[in-house]
């Protein structure tokens, strides 16, 4: 199995290592992707409302980081590191603390939990800084017990927890973009990143554009990823991201989701086809899916844009 291989399965498994650490019944669901070259990172959410008490498990030490983002108030908890108890703090809702996973970080867990979790490996902080041409990164701002008040994660997170909850509606494109800025934003707050260089400025060659819009509009169900797209270009994904976005004038995701609903008009317009047809073969996951995608697109409903438009009865 290639490094990139084992990598990817590993990290297929970080909800499983995830429940196991927090003794959860089942594996939660994660996102994953791999905008940094081979690197991947996840997003995991954990919940448990009656938690059987006790200390939670250990995670594999690696040089990696947590970044969780609290959904719920967990007063008085007791805090491990290396095995030992060193503090007890108040975890506030809407917070967002960060964990070194060399230092094995744990806690008793005898309340109600509920809480996303970022996985941000070492090579993916590198990746950034070598993208933004800055120097690496050294530690995080892991202080125990410390939360910071940082509305981009809850933002992001945000944005991810309806991903997660809604995984057949979520495009690949949308998952790359997401974490690539949310590990970007990770390494400068927390990590101290700094330019050197200022990034290139243009956006994509004319025939870079037609080529990228083309490949996305071969894959109307967000397939590819923005690390293959890019690869076809020679550029890193960052650079692709924000080049694609000044030529074209929106992100890969957005650009796509708009195309979307573009296929689905003209669908609407030739032929006589029900609604759920028309949203599979516009590449969305479901007719429900579809309707909140063209509602918030086009200000209306599909059903009533066909009837103001063609006069055709809703299906």
């Amino acid at each position: 199995m290639s490094e990139a291989g084992g990598h990817g399965q590993r990290l297929g498994q970080f909800g499983q290592r995830l429940g196991q650490f927090l003794h959860l019944e089942h594996a939660p669901p994660s996102l994953i992707t791999r905008s940094l070259r081979s690197v991947e990172l996840a997003v995991t959410e954990t919940r448990n409302d009656a938690p059987v008490p006790g200390l939670s498990g250990s995670l594999t030490a690696e040089d990696a980081f947590l970044v969780s983002l609290k959904l719920h108030d967990y007063p008085d908890c007791e805090l491990w590191e290396r095995g030992k108890c060193v503090m007890k703090a108040d975890v506030q809702a809407g917070a967002t603390y960060l964990y070194d996973l060399k230092r094995d970080p744990r806690y008793v867990i005898d309340k109600p939990f509920h809480s996303l979790f970022f996985y941000v490996t070492r090579s993916a902080l590198d990746g950034i800084a070598e993208q933004s041409g800055a120097p690496r990164v050294g530690d995080l701002d892991c202080r125990l017990g410390v939360g910071h008040d940082d509305e981009v994660i809850r933002h992001t997170g945000a944005s991810l927890l309806q991903a997660l909850r809604r995984p057949a509606e979520t495009n690949q494109l949308f998952i790359d973009y997401t974490m690539l800025a949310l590990t970007a934003h990770v390494a400068q707050t927390y990590g101290g990143l700094r330019r050197v260089s200022e990034p290139a400025r243009g956006g994509l060659a004319p025939w870079q554009a037609k080529r990228a819009c083309e490949r996305l509009e071969a894959d109307l169900g967000g397939k590819f990823s923005l690390q293959q797209i890019a690869a076809e270009f020679d550029l890193s994904v960052s650079h692709f991201s924000r080049a694609f976005r000044l030529s074209v004038g929106l992100p890969p995701h957005q650009w796509l989701l708009r195309q979307r609903v573009k296929v689905a008009k003209q669908l609407m317009t030739i032929r006589d086809l029900p609604l759920s047809e028309i949203a599979i073969s516009a590449g969305f996951a479901n007719q429900s899916h579809f309707t909140r995608v063209f509602s918030a697109v086009v200000g209306a409903s599909p059903g009533a844009w066909r009837r103001e438009v063609h006069g055709a009865p809703e299906s």
